[in-house]
Formats: C-alpha cells, structure tokens, sequence
C-alpha cells in the first residue's frame, strides 16, 4: 500500500523514480544495503545519489547499520524537524551532510494514521487521491 501510495503521490512529477528494491529483497534492510543496490542498478554515482532523512532520523545516525559507510556512498540531505539542534549530531556527520533549504510541513505517517483512527481530517495532509486510497482500501480501520 505504502509504494501504491507513493505512486499515485509522484505520478505527475517526472522528477521522482520509487524504487522497491526492498520489497524485492524482502528480510531486515539496511539503508546501506539499499543504496548500494540502488547504485548498481541505476549506474548512478555517488554524488549524483541524494538520500533525505528527517531531522529526527540524524539524531541516531550514528547508530544505523555501517552508518560512516552510507556517507561515502551518497548525500546525505537533511529536513529539519520542530526542535532539531545541530549541536546534538556528532562533527564528524555534520561535515558530510546538507541541510534542506526547503518549507517544513508538520506531517507524519503516524500523525495520518491517528486521525484517520480518530475520525479527524487529514485534508491538506495528504493529496484527493491519497486519501482516496485510504478509504477505498480501509488501510487505517
């Protein structure tokens, strides 16, 4: 459901390419491993590969499966979340990584999912056909 989703979210925007290396491999996935796959498969370089990650997600980078392996391996672009401190990320990860000069919107899958749950809107949370879907598929009931 989720790449379903993410179809129908990217449909008219040719500058996004969904990818279900994942889902094809099936098991635990590590970011690393994903990338590395990813890279194989596209024949895409490394500073052509940007990979984005919330704020909140650098928080515990430094605890991710061979995580000084996945700043050589891409960019790493970071969205800043409510209550971010750059000061709390280690040096060494902030010297490799980008911060995203982009709006912030307070939205969260589980922030969906719990109004969905608790008959609240989500309207400008998620797009018509978004929200289509959930409906259709009875995803959150």
């Amino acid at each position: 459901d989720r790449l379903k989703m993410l179809e129908i979210a990217t449909q008219d925007n040719p500058n996004f390419i969904i990818s279900d290396i994942e889902i094809k491999r099936g098991g635990i996935s590590y970011s690393l491993e994903t990338i590395r796959s990813y890279k194989e498969e596209t024949g895409i370089k490394t500073k052509d590969l940007f990979y984005l990650i919330g704020s909140d997600s650098l928080k515990t980078f430094h605890s991710w499966h061979n995580s000084e392996q996945i700043l050589d391996e891409c960019q790493i672009i970071v969205a800043i979340r409510p209550g971010f401190r750059p000061s709390d990320i280690d040096n060494k990860i902030l010297a490799k990584i980008q911060f995203a000069n982009i709006p912030r919107i307070e939205v969260s899958s589980t922030e969906i999912r719990r109004r969905w749950i608790e008959g609240k809107t989500i309207r400008y949370m998620v797009t018509q056909q978004i929200w289509e879907y959930i409906n259709e598929h009875e995803l959150y009931l």
